[in-house]
């Protein structure tokens, strides 16, 4: 079993910035990669960024590239999502999941955390 706690969500205006973080627990060593993903009211959740368990490997939304950055601190296991030039579009529950070696689906998932930016 994996634990995921997300911290870091608030209320900002256009154009500021927030870091998301997720903390992991429990078998991280069973962990292949962390991702973070977002839904919006009335829509569907979609894909924002991930990075490998064991750093490297990055990938980002279109809508999000040069804006946002995940990165991550072994030491502290935890993932960041640093999310700079925010815009209302933007606004949405995040939640930070992990993917196992072996399946391609993501199998734990955090609580979530919102973020609300105002125009």
């Amino acid at each position: 079993q994996v634990q995921l706690v997300e911290s870091g969500g608030g209320l900002v205006q256009a154009g500021g910035s927030l870091r998301l973080s997720c903390a992991a627990s429990g078998r991280t060593f069973s962990i292949y990669d962390m991702g973070w993903f977002r839904q919006a009211p009335g829509k569907e959740r979609e894909f924002v960024a991930r990075i490998r368990w064991s750093g490297g490997t990055l990938s980002y939304a279109d809508s999000v590239k040069g804006r946002f950055t995940i990165s991550k601190d072994n030491a502290k296991n935890t993932v960041y999502l640093e999310m700079n030039s925010l815009k209302p579009e933007d606004t949405a529950i995040y939640y930070c999941a992990a993917r196992l070696f072996g399946p391609v689906e993501y199998v734990y998932w955090g609580q979530g955390t919102q973020v609300t930016v105002s125009s």
